[in-house]
């Protein structure tokens, strides 16, 4: 039997919502092991002078639970 965790993070691309969610699950494997599923949850963008400069991705990331 196994036991995830479930935590929200957000990735930013100056390209693209997928770039984004790539980021965030990318930088997530930084510091979390056996990252198991990753859900996007929401995307929005962020407007500066009316044009679209940031790309910004939620993403729902699970990875096994590991007690210490």
């Amino acid at each position: 039997m196994s036991v995830y965790k479930v935590i929200e993070i957000i990735g930013t691309s100056e390209t693209s919502w997928e770039e984004a969610a790539k980021t965030a699950v990318e930088r997530a494997s930084n510091s979390l092991e056996d990252l198991r599923i990753a859900e996007v949850i929401a995307q929005d963008l962020r407007i500066e002078n009316g044009k679209v400069v940031e790309y910004r991705t939620k993403v729902s990331l699970s990875f096994k639970f590991r007690e210490e």
